[in-house]
């Protein structure tokens, strides 16, 4: 696997990460790259040709299953913006001394307290190393 590199692959600095994900849109290609970066490989037949359809999704052209670049991942079957997410992720990641829930809520400027607890539980359960 080739190392990712900061600023080129990953943002250094708030402003880049702002100018990288502005809309869900930018979040989900990047998703889609990091998924797929020589290109969509559907998950259940391994052909490598599909399609984006109008609602986010991917669809194989050999066996038209249609998965999400979410799917499978903390970002799945949520109604948070990926851009909250993702800001959600980089406060998580640069906070020196950790984040709690109050302080996500109030950085992201969200309504629900139970919205940044479940956040902050998703993220902190991806770094738990299975057995």
């Amino acid at each position: 696997m080739v190392a990712l590199r900061g600023g080129q692959d990953y943002p250094r600095s708030v402003g880049e990460f702002l100018s990288w994900f502005g809309t869900d849109a930018d979040c989900r290609d990047y998703l889609a790259w990091l998924r797929w970066p020589d290109g969509f490989v559907c998950d259940e037949c391994g052909h490598v040709d599909g399609w984006r359809l109008a609602d986010g999704r991917w669809e194989c052209a050999a066996c038209s299953h249609r998965t999400s670049v979410t799917a499978g991942t903390i970002f799945d079957r949520t109604r948070t913006p990926l851009t909250v997410w993702f800001h959600a992720c980089w406060s998580f990641a640069t906070a020196k001394d950790g984040i709690s829930a109050l302080g996500l809520q109030r950085t992201l400027q969200i309504g629900s307290y139970q919205t940044a607890w479940a956040m902050l539980h998703r993220l902190r359960s991806v770094l738990i190393r299975p057995g």
